[in-house]
């Protein structure tokens, strides 16, 4: 986490901090919107998570091809998930933080559940049922904050894999972006989540049913970002996609 540091407000430290301010503010409005905006959440409804239209799978298998092959990347004991900012930042100023806005879209909408406002948050998700696009096992909550871990909230591209494949690289706002991706998020079972952890697409699939639909996002999140892939991966991608048909 940052750390403020206080100063006194002598010379021309206040009219600087509050320059610095709007300029973040602007650069926020524009820059963050330009990114995050490009990737469309999936769909909602919880069996269509990962549903891919052939127009999605065509433009994926081209994004595929277009992506930069390096070697394969070693872990970075460098990474850390602190380089990509607090978790679940309201970046997208909604007033929710981005797990809330994960949880709501997610959500079996035509089962039983429950929202309320907490402070700024219209759609605090108190229970619920989702349905894990990874494995389609179902998952109720009673209580979504005690019962937490039950369902978590999902990278696609592993922020350690993006990290060691171009992220690390990043400015801190850009890496804070892709972290709160509405596009890269899914709300998936705790124990899926554990299991996937870091993996990249060469050492994790999901059931062969929700593999074209995951290949289909996790090259889209790769080309959006400009990240690259290995061999290994691309292979692991292609095939993927070759379930699509």
């Amino acid at each position: 986490m940052a750390t403020t540091t206080r100063g006194r407000h002598g010379g021309g430290v206040l009219p600087w901090v509050v320059t610095a301010l709007l300029v973040l503010a602007l650069a926020g409005a524009f820059a963050w919107p330009a990114i995050s905006d490009a990737l469309a959440p999936p769909p909602a409804g919880a069996n269509t998570l990962l549903a891919a239209a052939p127009e999605e799978v065509a433009r994926a298998r081209k994004n595929l091809d277009g992506l930069a092959v390096v070697p394969r990347p070693p872990f970075d004991p460098g990474y850390s998930r602190a380089a990509f900012g607090d978790a679940w930042t309201d970046t997208d100023r909604n007033g929710c933080n981005q797990r809330d806005d994960v949880l709501l879209r997610d959500l079996v909408a035509s089962r039983p559940h429950r929202v309320q406002r907490q402070g700024s948050c219209d759609h605090d998700v108190l229970a619920g049922t989702w349905v894990d696009p990874y494995t389609g096992g179902e998952i109720t909550l009673t209580d979504a904050k005690a019962q937490s871990e039950e369902v978590q909230i999902d990278h696609i591209v592993a922020l350690s894999v993006a990290w060691r494949y171009g992220a690390a690289e990043w400015t801190d706002a850009r890496r804070l972006v892709f972290a709160n991706d509405l596009g890269n998020l899914l709300a998936v079972g705790g124990g899926t989540n554990k299991d996937k952890a870091g993996s990249d697409a060469a050492r994790w699939r999901p059931a062969p049913a929700a593999q074209c639909g995951f290949a289909v996002r996790y090259v889209t999140v790769k080309s959006r970002y400009a990240l690259a892939t290995d061999l290994s991966e691309k292979g692991a991608l292609a095939a993927m996609l070759g379930t699509c048909d």
